[in-house]
């Protein structure tokens, strides 16, 4: 059977590149891997995160049109250590989780915050309980 090897990177096109960059950078962290123009024109930068290898690509590409998100298409999700020092963080950048956060007993939750354009980023906190998740 022939099969993809492993995910490389995920893409989001938006109106406004330099917010999103911003966005992504002072409150979810995320590190700039590269930046360039493609050969069709659209402005690329690559983001990740510390401690995972797939790329989030953020394109801007006027040409396209403008960016119209739905509600509830899509989203990214990533973890962090404490939602409840996560919701401090926001707070700090007068900002604030767009729902929850959503605990359960074993110490587990979600909650998410709203990116520019309208992408939504869940945000989640593994149980502290060894082996759960």
């Amino acid at each position: 059977m022939i099969a993809v090897k492993k995910l490389l990177h995920t893409r989001y096109r938006v109106n406004d590149l330099e917010s999103t960059i911003a966005f992504y950078k002072d409150v979810l962290g995320l590190v700039e891997t590269r930046r360039h123009k493609s050969s069709r024109g659209s402005e690329l930068v690559f983001l990740k995160a510390q401690e995972s290898d797939e790329l989030i690509e953020i394109c801007h590409f006027p040409a396209s049109g403008s960016v119209q998100v739905q509600p509830d298409l899509t989203h990214l999700a990533f973890e962090v250590e404490s939602l409840d020092t996560f919701a401090r963080h926001l707070a700090a950048l007068g900002l604030a989780f767009s729902d929850g956060p959503h605990m359960r007993e074993d110490g587990g939750g979600i909650a998410f915050v709203d990116a520019p354009e309208g992408y939504e980023i869940e945000l989640i906190q593994r149980s502290h309980r060894a082996g759960c998740s």
